[in-house]
């Protein structure tokens, strides 16, 4: 292996080599991201209560927010390093690496059905994916452009930073420590942002905002949401249209789909009408957090070879590998620097999507319509759980499978109002714990509280009428499908009914950390 080492060198950047390879695979899929993949030295979970290995005895009904790692996508992972490591030792492991990467955008073109003319950019996140856009819109463009965010209530936190062009975070997925909401040198732009809770009529605020930034003479990125944190999906087609036919041109349009709640019939539908498509493999699809990509209509290519500058401060957000190789031009602009960490989490990311798709059609869509279907029932017959109604609704038949919901939002009820902010938080903290030895009641309740459960990341909503809301999320991810999945009719029925009992678990433990956190306050005199 040491002659293998001793070739592995780049000229334009850090220093990679086969070693890096042998770091243990739970710290390879944790590294290569922001702090929020960073483990907790006491319980080796990260920021989201997720562990890099496979931790089966969690029930895990948290894939808006983030899943741990299953077994398949764990072996997956591991053979995909054993496999790179084997081909550096004949060829450098940039080259070979480069090469994977290249295999993989294909696989992920085939699981979802799109044209070899799409192009793939990898990123650490969907929020890294955020610039990957903002950058290529920029040059599409033409000229610093204005970012409108629909659902600026509803997506990842880091969008209010990442539609301005600014660091996200303290630290970058290459490791660079910045400021955070300082300005990425090359980046920085205004937005508007568009909270779907506060417009009745999201149309009407889309088009408004593009009509007020262009009379100002500047070009706009729309990002547009299918889905949002709550499920919902905004603007309207017939708006999307009204765009096209009034500003061409003016407009780049950008889908956040990262939640990957959509048909593969619609994500055609978007990249044929020449928006780029923000996707992730770890939020419906249950790969680890974080796994971002760029999907890209064809046509773009042409845009970037006339670029004459490259954005400073987009370099430490890229690297070379993350481009298609077909991008000969953009490519050499940035530094050969290898992220093993998105890599590992992609290859695990691909494993559940391939799964996913390997199942009937007509079982994805009974499976999805009958667990929503039962949790539905289940909430409105739980007293302390209001469900919130979308505001948006699927209905077209390029839905397919997600004509279905798949995220749940649920309010905290207590005597019919909700709780506060701060005690859906400490309940959403506490389903993940084992409070078995905590809980006074009967051997009943104590095998309720023991089982740890993840549900969706409380949502801060601002109302329109000014008082804050904070749902907890219960979802259905492609791994609960997958698992259910029998040739056998009545197994599968069985299958999907064992998930929907452990979902009853979960609502009966919550009605359980309400009482206990309820008795602690009368017991203080709150």
């Amino acid at each position: 292996m040491s002659l293998g080492i001793s070739r592995l060198h780049v000229d334009d950047g850090p220093r990679y080599g086969l070693r890096d390879l042998f770091t243990p695979l739970e710290t390879l899929l944790a590294s290569g991201g922001d702090p929020r993949l960073a483990l907790d030295p006491c319980d080796g979970l990260n920021a989201y209560a997720c562990a890099p290995q496979p931790t089966p005895e969690i029930w895990n009904f948290a894939s808006s927010t983030a899943s741990s790692i299953s077994q398949v996508a764990y072996e997956r992972a591991a053979l995909a390093r054993e496999e790179l490591v084997h081909k550096s030792l004949f060829d450098e492991v940039e080259v070979a690496f480069d090469a994977r990467l290249e295999d993989m955008r294909d696989e992920l073109r085939a699981h979802l059905q799109l044209s070899p003319r799409v192009d793939v950019v990898f990123a650490p996140s969907g929020t890294d994916a955020q610039l990957h856009a903002l950058f290529l819109a920029r040059a599409v463009l033409g000229a610093p452009p204005v970012t409108i965010v629909v659902g600026s209530d509803q997506t990842g936190s880091g969008t209010a930073f990442t539609a301005r062009g600014r660091h996200f975070s303290s630290v970058t997925a290459s490791g660079l420590s910045v400021r955070k909401d300082s300005v990425i040198a090359g980046l920085g732009g205004d937005s508007i942002a568009l909270p779907l809770m506060d417009e009745v009529d999201a149309d009407s605020a889309v088009l408004r905002a593009i009509e007020a930034t262009i009379a100002q003479g500047a070009p706009v990125v729309l990002q547009v949401m299918d889905s949002s944190k709550l499920g919902w999906r905004a603007p309207s087609e017939g708006c999307l249209d009204e765009i096209a036919k009034r500003w061409p041109g003016k407009v780049q349009i950008v889908v956040d789909a990262c939640q990957m709640r959509l048909g593969r019939r619609r994500l055609r539908f978007y990249l044929d009408r020449g928006y780029m498509v923000l996707v992730t493999g770890s939020k419906f699809f249950g790969g680890p957090a974080f796994s971002g990509a760029l999907l890209v209509p064809k046509g773009f290519a042409r845009a970037l070879d006339r670029l004459n500058e490259i954005a400073p401060g987009f370099l430490d957000y890229a690297s070379r590998f993350d481009w298609p190789k077909g991008w000969n031009g953009l490519r050499s602009r940035f530094e050969r620097r290898p992220n093993f960490g998105q890599w590992l989490r992609w290859e695990a990311a691909m494993a559940e999507i391939a799964s996913y798709y390997a199942l009937p059609g007509a079982f994805r869509a009974r499976a999805l319509g009958e667990l929503r279907a039962g949790i539905d029932d289940m909430i409105a017959l739980t007293p302390s759980l209001g469900a919130i109604a979308p505001a948006t609704r699927r209905g077209s038949v390029d839905d397919e499978e997600f004509i279905h919901d798949t995220i749940f939002p649920v309010m905290l009820l207590r005597d019919g109002r909700s709780v506060s902010i701060t005690e859906t938080n400490a309940v959403y903290r506490a389903l993940a714990r084992d409070l078995g030895d905590d809980v006074v009641g009967s051997a009943a309740d104590r095998q309720v509280a023991a089982q740890r459960c993840l549900v969706g990341q409380p949502v801060r909503l601002e109302r329109p009428d000014g008082t804050q809301a904070a749902p907890l999320r219960l979802c259905i991810g492609a791994q609960l499908v997958t698992g259910a999945w029998s040739a056998n009719a009545a197994q599968a029925q069985r299958n999907l009914r064992h998930v929907l009992d452990r979902i009853a678990h979960v609502l009966v433990k919550i009605e359980l950390l309400l009482g206990r956190t309820n008795d602690a306050a009368s017991a203080s005199g709150a």
